[in-house]
């Protein structure tokens, strides 16, 4: 492998053949450029999943009312369901050792006010546990506590784009601000993972907006979050057991997905976790088949050479040159040109991906990369590759009978 004479012999063979050997180079680096774009955008696609859950914790479950769409215990299909506090306390109950945090969520709309400023926006009435459910950071104050849940206060929680839009570059902190004409104490600002729409958004205390519209009971939803020690069994097998407690409660069909529906964040990690193992698989065969072409392109050009090159093998062997010699010349020439191509692949694959994989942020698509993992055995398969493409015409090369090869016309 360090015989300078060897190295210099396989430089003299490529100048002789520059474009037999571009071409035949190129195919296995197109190959390897291919199969880490591909694999670079399987990963885009999973960050660009995984990023829209990024604004809650990724062990949350939602419990959601319907309509029930079967007859079930004497009650007539159609009926709508209802989530009340109560049903906050007795899942609170059923598993106090399978829940971390858990808040009502109470939907509104408010025409706000500020001074001469007034702005739209979408109220979350919820508990103080929300804030960890829905990764909420709080920038300035404090997020909604106990007491102000207890005292049904009218205080908010305002996001940072509602606070740009009211208060310009004012303080917001302990200013009142008319939600719908009655005045709200501002005790927070947060920001959010989610988009900027995310942060257009008011939180306030559940009781104070239970009270405010019509002094119910009522909540919309029910947000929590599980055991974050368990695995994915563990959770889907809590969430079933969830949902069959809330049906039995509510008096609906256990095969009636209208009704209730319990939505957990792990089903959907899972979903997206085997949707992209599906399209890691797909570039991984794709970009093999294309290797496998350029390998078979190197053999077939390595059997030219070898035929080309049947004197000069021959009168090797006549001079005492053994077998070992031969395959090795061959070998390394083969592994020469498949490593050199291939890393130009690689260079190439990765340079585009530093350059505009960080800019690329979408719902659906985002940040294309790939990990060091991938690298290293992209340059283990180059290698492999190498040898496979060289392997059989080294054979022929080292069975060439010198008396044969030197009468070869």
């Amino acid at each position: 492998m360090f015989d300078r004479d060897v190295w210099q012999e396989i430089f003299n063979t490529l100048k002789t053949n520059k474009l037999r050997t571009f071409l035949t180079g190129f195919s296995v680096g197109w190959a390897i450029f291919i199969l880490v774009m591909l694999l670079a955008s399987v990963n885009g696609m999973q960050n660009g999943f995984v990023g829209q859950f990024n604004d809650d914790a990724t062990n949350s479950i939602f419990v959601r009312p319907g309509t029930t769409s079967k007859a079930y215990g004497g009650f007539e299909a159609g009926r709508r369901i209802q989530l009340k506090n109560d049903d906050l306390e007795y899942i609170k109950e059923s598993f106090p050792k399978d829940i971390e945090y858990i808040s009502a969520r109470y939907y509104g709309n408010a025409t706000a006010r500020y001074k001469d400023e007034t702005g739209s926006y979408s109220v979350q009435a919820t508990h103080p546990d929300h804030q960890a459910i829905e990764k909420t950071l709080v920038t300035a104050g404090r997020y909604i506590n106990e007491a102000d849940i207890i005292n049904k206060a009218k205080v908010a929680v305002i996001g940072r784009k509602v606070a740009e839009d009211l208060f310009k570059k004012e303080d917001p902190l302990g200013k009142f601000v008319e939600f719908n004409g009655l005045p709200f104490r501002v005790i927070g600002v947060f920001t959010d993972d989610g988009d900027d729409n995310a942060e257009r958004r008011i939180y306030a205390p559940v009781s104070t907006y239970q009270r405010i519209y019509g002094n119910t009971n009522e909540i919309a939803s029910i947000a929590l979050t599980y055991n974050p020690n368990y695995d994915l069994a563990e959770a889907l097998e809590f969430s079933e057991r969830l949902e069959i407690l809330m049906k039995r409660r509510h008096k609906i069909a256990p095969e009636d997905q209208a009704g209730l529906n319990v939505w957990n964040y792990a089903e959907a990690f899972n979903d997206i976790s085997s949707f992209t193992a599906v399209l890691k698989g797909i570039g991984i065969g794709v970009g093999f088949l294309i290797l496998i072409a350029g390998i078979v392109g190197i053999g077939n050009i390595m059997v030219f050479t070898i035929k080309e090159r049947t004197k000069e093998i021959g009168v090797r062997k006549a001079l005492g040159a053994r077998p070992r010699q031969i395959v090795n010349l061959v070998l390394l020439e083969s592994v020469f040109i498949t490593a050199i191509s291939g890393f130009v692949g690689l260079l190439f694959a990765w340079m585009i991906l530093a350059a505009i994989g960080p800019m690329i942020e979408t719902p659906a698509f985002s940040n294309p990369s790939v990990s060091l993992s991938v690298v290293v055995t992209a340059t283990i398969i180059l290698i492999v590759a190498g040898v496979l493409a060289g392997l059989l015409p080294a054979m022929k090369a080292a069975n060439v009978k010198p008396i044969v090869a030197l009468s070869d016309k």
